[in-house]
């Protein structure tokens, strides 16, 4: 039986995936709720929040991710970073999995991804979990309710976390497996409740399309300032990097805060929703996205909370370090109606510096930015992937490798090339540690860091004195009103500056050393840049 608010004409059994149960079309999110709860998939929280744990898999798991190796596609993927599956093994996986989901319950969601009509997709989401469809009702775009009558998918994903694939049958690596064909239009995702995974395989999706457009995807998050779309600003950066909290900034309008695309005619959000981290949450430093933790139909992700008064716990990381919260955009009250910017005016790449070398704040020529965009420095925070504990200096090309299907240099070359067309300002922006490095030294203050990000926004920091850093040649204020001047120079924040010389020259062998494997792509200015 079919069941739900709005019908579809083009139902899945048109799309030949035929033998489930009940299946419900479009839910609304009380509806959702009604139905998680019935099912036992998790609590019903504070205000209307719906509280929910993922079992064993707390992050995404980027091993099992994989892409079919299609003839269409073959030459198109960066294979090094990509595993391949064979289209027999998809086809199997999918008619195992579709033999595993006969006679259940399956919710349906047809949603959009992009803000910009001209470059939206139509996305088919079908869950096994009620919650699932409640998640990603916030995180893609609705579509008109009228508009669902007519709605036909470019691309259908299924995830389904009770299958378990064979990896031997499959050609996966594990149980777990996010699959993508590109021929098929189709996403397959199998043993993982972990909710990350819905959005993420619709931006890796996003990634591989756009870039044939002239469209650069971003893993980064977006804002303007009041009344004035044009003085857009983006920040990159991988999870745990501030990109949420640094974005949602009362003064400015908030565009999103996580995916967007820069096309010809200005930035777009992917998404209808936001994904923030909760780990220690604080609500005079963050009070609207605090604030969503008690609003109705959050979907609160591995929190820990009093059984009998529902409160959270902000610091009990018992589950995970990566505990979130997903809400629709609206419940930010400064986020744009429209999700639409212009061409962004300043280009952010956020870094969590676990080594305490580089400051909090440096400003970057087009080849340096090029150069930090394809090193893609950070480091993993922990909890955000299975396996990691405490934080990873690591490099994550175009801050974000785990999501990207082609070659990092496409990217990087779309970027530099909008920035060099559009007349960008770029920055690098230290949100890691200072002082030491990570068990010494302390996190950078966020007063600092948010004090930095105004007065570069605004202009005024292109008017302070500025010092060529000895390390990576890039520019960094020597002084700037409301932030302690000792903060601007990281050698001067440690203890025992030939400690620190140390630390800084392991850094800049780690960059040369990781940027070996662009050097054949990229032009001389790059390489020029790569190190003061």
């Amino acid at each position: 039986m079919t069941f739900g608010r709005v019908n579809p004409q083009f139902r899945l059994e048109d799309q030949g995936i035929d033998g489930l149960g009940n299946v419900y079309y479009n839910l609304i999110e009380p509806a959702l709720i009604e139905a998680a709860l019935k099912n036992g998939e998790g609590s019903l929280g504070r205000g209307g929040a719906f509280l929910v744990t993922t079992g064993r898999f707390t992050g995404r798991s980027p091993k099992d991710k994989h892409v079919v190796k299609t003839p269409d596609v073959a030459d198109k993927i960066w294979w090094e970073n990509n595993a391949a599956m064979a289209p027999e093994g998809f086809d199997a996986l999918y008619d195992d999995m579709i033999a595993h989901m006969q006679g259940g319950t399956y919710y349906v969601q047809d949603l959009v991804g992009g803000a910009d009509p001209k470059h939206a997709i139509n996305v088919r989401m079908v869950t096994e979990l009620a919650w699932h469809g409640l998640f990603i009702r916030h995180l893609l775009r609705r579509p008109d309710r009228t508009a669902l009558d007519a709605f036909t998918a470019d691309f259908t994903v299924i995830n389904c976390p009770s299958f378990r694939a064979d990896p031997q049958k499959h050609g996966c690596r594990s149980e777990t497996v996010i699959a993508l064909n590109f021929d098929r239009k189709m996403i397959l995702i199998g043993g993982t409740e972990y909710a990350g995974e819905n959005k993420k395989s619709v931006f890796t999706l996003l990634n591989y399309l756009l870039p044939e457009k002239g469209i650069m995807p971003m893993h980064c998050s977006a804002n303007h300032a009041r009344g004035n779309p044009v003085d857009t600003a983006v920040f990159f950066g991988l999870s745990g990097t501030g990109k949420t909290t640094l974005s949602a900034d009362p003064e400015r309008t908030l565009i999103g805060d996580d995916e967007h695309g820069w096309s010809d005619r200005g930035t777009f959000n992917f998404e209808g929703g936001c994904y923030a981290k909760t780990i220690n949450l604080d609500p005079e430093a963050e009070p609207e996205i605090y604030a969503t933790t008690e609003k109705f139909g959050t979907v609160i992700e591995n929190m820990v909370f009093d059984d009998e008064t529902l409160e959270l716990d902000f610091e009990d990381d018992s589950l995970t370090a990566n505990m979130r919260c997903a809400y629709p955009l609206e419940y930010i009250s400064n986020a744009s109606e429209t999700a639409l910017g212009g061409h962004p005016k300043n280009v952010i790449m956020l870094t969590c510096d676990a080594f305490g070398v580089l400051p909090p704040i440096a400003r970057l020529t087009p080849a340096q930015a090029m150069y930090h965009f394809l090193s893609g420095f950070t480091s993993k925070v922990a909890g955000t992937e299975r396996g990691v504990t405490e934080p990873e200096p690591t490099f994550s090309t175009c801050f974000g490798a785990p999501f990207m299907p082609r070659r990092p240099e496409e990217y990087g070359n779309l970027l530099r090339e909008k920035i060099a067309k559009h007349g960008a300002t770029c920055w690098l922006v230290n949100t890691g540690w200072t002082g030491g490095a990570y068990g010494t030294g302390s996190r950078m203050p966020i007063r600092a860091t948010r004090a930095l990000l105004t007065a570069a926004l605004d202009g005024s920091l292109n008017e302070v004195a500025f010092r060529k850093d000895d390390n990576f040649g890039f520019d960094v204020p020597v002084a700037v009103p409301g932030v302690a001047e000792v903060l601007l120079d990281p050698r001067r924040t440690w203890e025992d500056p030939a400690a620190y010389d140390a630390q800084a020259a392991k850094l800049v062998q780690m960059f040369a050393d990781n940027f070996e494997q662009y050097v054949p792509y990229i032009d001389d200015d790059v390489k020029a840049a790569a190190i003061g």
